[in-house]
């Protein structure tokens, strides 16, 4: 039964890029608005035959610009999140050369950030500061890399520095930062619980495609993703106490969820 799923599921999902995936590349060539909302289809299709389940808490914060951040425990928050609104995603430039997401991130037009390089760095700062003014939502995962799926990191107060960035363009002089956070809470149909959680975090010591290959496997994991209360940066707006306020909220939703405690 699992080989029959996993063929029924890799010939839909082949079927879905051979339609999409030229299309995507296309308006990514004339630069269309379509860009931004065909990887959404695209992922929900994914998704879907994958046996992600995905429950949405709270929405999405409806002023702009926006930037969502999130906890990061896996190479399949890309695919959540990209399932539960139209964004585009701010990664490290490592992830562009990562076998078969490296393709997709840029294909979603990911801005991939050369740390090392100061210079590059500031030119792909002001590229996410123009997509947000443009209506585009960025993703940013401010603790800069994976963690085991069952905390938050320390958060890196500097890369909200794109978010600072965008200031200048925003109507009201105002940025919006939304913290989101991204559990996984269920495999089988029941409770994950720290033993088996690592089933969906992919923490960097990791290979990617034997993780890959463990979760098509498996087939039945339930997420939950939380919308909180945005935090509103501007100009007299320390970064610092804003990565705290971001983490603090990412912290307290993301245990809420793992914990199961009741929504409020």
């Amino acid at each position: 039964m699992t080989r029959l799923r996993l063929g029924c599921a890799a010939v839909v999902i082949a079927l879905a890029s051979l339609i999409l995936l030229p299309l995507q590349c296309l308006c990514l060539y004339f630069d269309w608005r379509l860009r931004r909302y065909l990887p959404r289809l695209w992922h929900r299709i994914v998704c879907y035959w994958l046996g992600i389940r995905i429950r949405v808490h709270g929405g999405l914060e409806k002023r702009r610009p926006l930037m969502l951040a999130s906890n990061h425990s896996s190479w399949m928050d890309i695919l959540v999140l990209s399932t539960v609104a139209d964004v585009a995603f701010i990664a490290k430039s490592e992830v562009r050369d990562w076998p078969v997401f490296g393709q997709f991130a840029r294909l979603q037009k990911s801005v991939f950030i050369e740390r090392q390089q100061k210079r590059k760095t500031g030119h792909q700062v002001n590229e996410i500061a123009d997509r947000m003014a443009g209506g585009e939502i960025m993703v940013l995962f401010p603790e800069g890399t994976t963690s085991d799926g069952n905390r938050l990191l320390e958060v890196k107060s500097s890369l909200f520095g794109a978010a600072a960035a965008a200031l200048p363009q925003a109507p009201d002089g105002i940025v919006y930062v939304q913290p989101v956070a991204v559990a996984y809470t269920g495999v089988y149909g029941v409770p994950m619980g720290r033993y088996y959680r690592p089933l969906a975090a992919w923490p960097g010591d990791i290979e990617l495609l034997p993780h890959l290959k463990d979760i098509l496997a498996v087939g039945a994991i339930e997420v939950e993703v939380c919308f909180g209360e945005a935090v509103e940066y501007s100009a007299d707006t320390n970064r610092k106490q804003v990565s705290v306020d971001v983490a603090d909220r990412i912290r307290a939703m993301l245990s809420d969820r793992l914990l199961g405690r009741p929504l409020s």
